[in-house]
């Protein structure tokens, strides 16, 4: 107790260095396992890659310090020879992470998912690690959101020095319109060491009814603290047979068929021997967006909506939930923030289409269109809007059931939702942006086509 008060005190006072935003990283949600057995079942605990976050409170103050919460982890010798990643969720407030008295990042955003590169942080044996939560920093959440259990699906991760540091997958029709699907995926790999090295990664393809439709792997040769993508486009045959789309209950009683998924494996591989593996599945088929339409396999896709965030920290609650919404007629679900990813597994597992949206909602003054008269068009917050925009696409961009991204909930409009805009068409031409308050502004696909 006696250290919280004293490490709570520097704080205050600044004496402690700051990073804010410096050990945050973006990039997809996927754990490596060793065996290609525990990736299939997802048994993250028999892993070795992961060790669960689980932090208690150590102070609870009524200050501008909501509490202090940590944990002391040990770290096996061999995590400090790789790359150590921590995985945070439901922290219940905008939040500083500290580890060994050394700050990470601090971050505003309190309901979506964030990764932390702690790989510089870390020692052999005994860790500590500190979250403060703050209050009055979270002006920006969606108003009313539940939150799950405190840090629930929280964890450190591990993954060897030269490793997959991101990926890119489609399951998409061919573009000249042939009878079979192209798979396009792109994967990261880095090389963390100082010095050159040879990454060899590669991956496989099931079809939905379990037969090996595509092996291939590859070899690179990277310069030391460097990173580069490998792009592979292989033919997917019958893949027509095997489409993913949305069915909606064609009478009261009648059931509902789940589309047919791929599953797709990433691995690397070193000095013969397969160092880990990623479990992926994907569907065939992606809604286009065009001239203000949403078109699938040549047919235009009605869109009926509802908004729905998850049952927090239950993913038996919400299948139940989405099996009775899905049965209702409806297809596509808008939630008001990013959502844990077992909740877009699992409108990919139903055939459920999904809006995403940015954790943003400044309602206050949003017909204030000078200059600071609302948040959104507050240059001072840019990074902020930018963040919270990127860290809802790098999350939830390789699920087949995320079909647009929304900029956030109604907040006016201004210059840090343009920026917003301009960012996320650079990275993702494909699908369309929307934003509700965009009012006839350029910085919405819909406004533009209507």
């Amino acid at each position: 107790m006696k250290h919280a008060l004293l490490f709570c005190a520097g704080l205050l006072l600044g004496t402690a260095a700051t990073a804010r935003q410096t050990g945050r990283i973006h990039r997809t949600e996927v754990v490596p396992y060793d065996t290609r057995h525990d990736a299939e079942s997802r048994v993250r605990a028999r892993s070795g890659h992961s060790i669960d976050f689980r932090p208690e409170v150590r102070l609870a103050t009524d200050g501008p310090l909501r509490a202090v919460v940590g944990q002391t982890i040990e770290i096996p010798y061999v995590w400090t020879d790789g790359c150590t990643y921590l995985h945070l969720e439901n922290p219940q407030a905008a939040y500083q992470l500290w580890v060994n008295d050394r700050q990470v990042a601090e971050i505003a955003d309190a309901l979506t998912p964030a990764e932390f590169d702690l790989t510089d942080c870390i020692r052999q044996g005994a860790n500590d690690f500190k979250i403060v939560l703050l209050n009055g920093r979270d002006s920006l959440d969606a108003r009313g959101a539940p939150h799950g259990k405190p840090f629930d699906g929280s964890y450190l991760y591990y993954q060897e020095k030269r490793s997959i540091r991101d990926f890119e997958i489609a399951l998409v029709p061919d573009t000249l319109g042939r009878d079979f699907a192209m798979l396009d995926l792109r994967i990261i790999v880095q090389n963390r060491f100082n010095y050159d090295e040879p990454v060899t990664v590669g991956y496989d393809i099931y079809s939905p009814q379990g037969k090996l439709l595509e092996f291939n792997i590859a070899e690179t040769r990277l310069p030391g603290r460097s990173a580069d993508t490998l792009h592979f486009q292989p033919f997917i045959y019958h893949a027509y047979e095997n489409k993913w789309q949305p069915a909606a209950a064609t009478g009261r009683n009648a059931a509902v068929k789940n589309p047919p998924l791929y599953k797709v494996m990433l691995f690397t591989k070193r000095d013969g021997t397969y160092k880990e593996y990623m479990p992926l599945k994907i569907g065939f088929g992606r809604p286009e967006f065009s001239e203000g339409r949403f078109m699938q396999f040549g047919k235009e896709v009605a869109l009926k909506t509802k908004r729905y965030n998850a049952v927090p920290s239950d993913e038996q609650a919400t299948r139940a939930q989405l099996l009775a919404i899905r049965k209702q007629g409806c297809n596509t679900l808008c939630p008001d923030y990013p959502q844990p990813a077992w909740f877009y597994a699992l409108c990919d597992e139903l055939g459920l289409y999904v809006i995403d949206r940015a954790n943003l909602h400044a309602p206050e003054r949003r017909s204030d269109r000078s200059l600071g008269g609302t948040p959104s068009n507050d240059p001072t917050l840019a990074d902020e809007y930018l963040q919270r925009v990127q860290a809802m696409y790098y999350r939830s961009r390789n699920f087949t059931c995320v079909i647009a991204y929304a900029l956030g909930n109604p907040s006016g409009n201004g210059y840090n939702l343009y920026k917003a805009y301009e960012w996320l068409k650079s990275v993702e031409p494909a699908r369309p942006v929307i934003y509700e308050d965009a009012d006839g502004e350029w910085n919405s696909d819909l406004c533009k086509s209507n």
